[in-house]
């Protein structure tokens, strides 16, 4: 008998004394205390399998590194900047790399796909640039391997700038303007394409999202969220499971997932990062794009169909019940490629759902309003 009790009384203070884990109205002040210091003493983290390798939690953004063959300087990141806003590297020189990144559009363009050439639209959302500088691989299907090289497929790319490399470099060589700042930037006046590369690449790693509420409440400032968003934060990493993807402090875990929005056989069909690489484990896969600055940055998924972060909560809180759209036929040899495992109906309430709601505007920051910079002539 006397076993028995202490094994009850073990069993008791493990979920009274955790103070949150089974109570339906968890102790904020304690959840306060708990996620404004030591992250070692988080409470754990709910996580399938899949999302296990490479795990790192949440937190404080770190400031970004530069590579060593493209080093940071002001003048480089300058002259970048003047070039990201130049729309004379497209064809019609009417089209910037501004035009579909505004800086007062979360640094994307407001609209579920972006307008290019002769107002032909694309198929996919345009991704804010924001924190570009610390993914491995960009664009929705991970065709570019870093900053440098992601620079080049707008310019080529007959939807949106429509043009060529030579002749982009052609018409930077005509602009007398941009000799002293080749001169400043990499002590030559020669223009290449390299360096348009490497100076748009560094003025990108340098548009980030480091210091929100968020980052603060983190950091110790325990009085940085409000009750609402310290549940939605706790949500977020346990019973809501936005942590499989959304982890580390970028809140991206730098991976492609099969979320179910492959729409295959509607006019919106992608196939994701398999029309990259060909690789049938690739179906249907996206980048899982960052969360931060989510309150300025949509419309959402990478077909821009969801225009509401709630659209987005309620879309994951249903686990996705129609992965095939209706009256579709799928092939027997493609039905084993579906959607994540990770995909599950959450069953949160009205209040979890505002609070997770509240917690994700957290890790927003105020709008980003800068002066375009004068072009050269």
């Amino acid at each position: 008998m006397k076993r028995y009790f202490i094994i009850f009384s073990l069993f008791a203070f493990f979920i009274l004394g955790s103070g949150f884990l089974m109570d339906e109205q968890p102790n904020i002040a304690r959840l306060r205390e708990l996620y404004s210091g030591d992250p070692s003493q988080w409470p754990a983290a709910t996580l399938d399998e899949e999302a296990r390798p490479g795990f790192k939690d949440i937190g404080h953004l770190p400031e970004v590194k530069y590579p060593h063959d493209n080093a940071y300087s002001p003048e480089k990141a300058k002259l970048g900047k003047i070039l990201f806003f130049d729309p004379r590297l497209s064809v019609s020189g009417q089209i910037s790399c501004a035009s579909c990144h505004d800086p007062e559009l979360g640094w994307g363009d407001g609209r579920r796909v972006a307008y290019g050439h002769d107002r032909k639209t694309g198929k996919r959302n345009a991704m804010s640039i924001l924190n570009t500088g610390y993914y491995e691989r960009l664009f929705w299907d991970g065709r570019a391997q870093s900053l440098e090289d992601q620079a080049i497929f707008p310019v080529q790319d007959h939807v949106e700038m429509n043009t060529t490399l030579k002749i982009m470099v052609k018409n930077v060589k005509r602009i007398k303007g941009y000799r002293a700042l080749f001169q400043a930037a990499f002590q030559s006046d020669d223009v290449s394409l390299q360096k348009i590369q490497q100076a748009i690449a560094t003025f990108e790693r340098g548009v980030t999202s480091r210091n929100s509420r968020f980052d603060a409440f983190v950091k110790g400032n325990k009085n940085a969220l409000k009750d609402e968003e310290v549940l939605g934060m706790h949500l977020f990493r346990t019973k809501a499971r936005c942590i499989n993807c959304h982890n580390t402090p970028l809140f991206s875990d730098n991976k492609f997932h099969n979320d179910g929005q492959t729409l295959l056989g509607s006019r919106m069909q992608d196939l994701g990062s398999y029309s990259i690489t060909m690789n049938l484990e690739d179906m249907g896969k996206f980048r899982t794009p960052s969360l931060r600055e989510n309150n300025i940055t949509g419309p959402w998924m990478h077909h821009g169909n969801f225009p509401s972060i709630r659209d987005v909560i309620e879309y994951y809180n249903l686990g996705n019940p129609s992965p095939i759209q209706r009256g579709v036929q799928v092939p027997d040899s493609l039905k084993k490629y579906g959607r994540s495992a990770m995909l599950k109906k959450l069953n949160l309430t009205e209040e979890e759902k505002l609070a997770l709601e509240a917690f994700l505007r957290s890790i927003s920051t105020r709008v980003s309003k800068i002066m375009p910079p004068e072009l050269p002539k």
